[in-house]
Parts: structure tokens; sequence; C-alpha cells
């Protein structure tokens, strides 16, 4: 199983709220691709057409704060971003993102010394990220092996389906 994932920064600030991640409008579909086109738009136009798969979006505090909606995380995920990590994380979205396998991670320096567009390399397995362009490391809780299971697997539906055998 591959855990390391590598890709460009895309970063935001703190209390980056659902209906921002994937504004109230789009809510009229569960595509996850349809979602995905509306990602970020409203505080940044141009994150869904220049988002590469494995990209990484960087934030503060609170990230994903407001309302349940799973929407967010699955735009999200869907948009190609391999690996959120913020400060913090509101707890609805962190086991939203769980349950949907979105790897996410918290660290309290690493957003404030870390920019849009430094390149990083994450190892799920370990949490050690490392930017590559500014060459420094930084250890992240890392999550236990069921979890690590469960986002390796798609999410808590495909992980169920492989622990029943379906």
């Amino acid at each position: 199983m591959n855990h390391t994932k590598s890709g460009e920064v895309w970063y935001y600030g703190s209390n980056v709220d659902t209906d921002v991640i994937i504004p109230a409008r789009y809510l009229n579909t569960s595509d996850e691709k349809e979602l995905a086109q509306h990602c970020m738009e409203d505080i940044d136009e141009t994150f869904a057409k220049n988002v590469k798969e494995g990209d990484i979006i960087v934030a503060g505090e609170n990230f994903g704060c407001g309302s349940s909606r799973e929407h967010a995380p699955i735009a999200i995920k869907a948009s190609g971003i391999s690996v959120v990590i913020a400060k913090t994380f509101a707890r609805i979205f962190f086991r939203n993102a769980i349950n949907i396998g979105l790897p996410i991670l918290e660290h309290e320096t690493l957003p404030d010394e870390c920019k849009k567009g430094d390149r990083l390399e994450i190892d799920l397995s370990t949490g050690i990220v490392k930017n590559l362009t500014t060459g420094k490391e930084y250890q992240c809780a890392k999550f236990p092996p069921e979890i690590q299971d469960l986002i390796q697997k798609g999410g808590l539906i495909n992980y169920t389906k492989a622990k029943l055998g379906v």
C-alpha cells in the first residue's frame, strides 16, 4: 500500500467554513465531479481550474467549521486533493473527512511555515511531513492502523464492505 502523498500546497487561513469549501447553491447534487468543479470558488476562483491530482490543502485553525455537510470533504477529495493539513479542524468535518477516506493531519506550526506552491511529501504511516521546498520536516500525529486502513480503502463504506467480505 502506498502511504506516501506528495503535491503542491494550496494555502488558506483560519476558519474556512463548509459554505466556502462548497457553497450551498451547489448542494442540489451529490455528483462528486460536479461538486469538485465548484470547490473553494468563493475564496479562490482559481482552485477548481488549477488544482492537480495529489495537491495538498494547508490551512490555519478550525478548518471545515460551519454546517455538517459531507459535501465539503467530498468536494475536496474529488478535486484531487490528497491530504488536508491544518492547525485544527472542526470536529464534524474531521469525522466526515475520515468517513470518506480523505486524509487529514493537524500540526501547530506547519501552516505558519508553509506557503502556496510549496511542495510537500507526506508519509501517512509515520505522520512525517517534509516540505521539499524549504527542507523542513514536521511530525504530525499518525492515525491508528485501523483508521489508516479505512483511509487507504477510500472510506468507511469500502472499509466496512471489505471487513464483511462483500
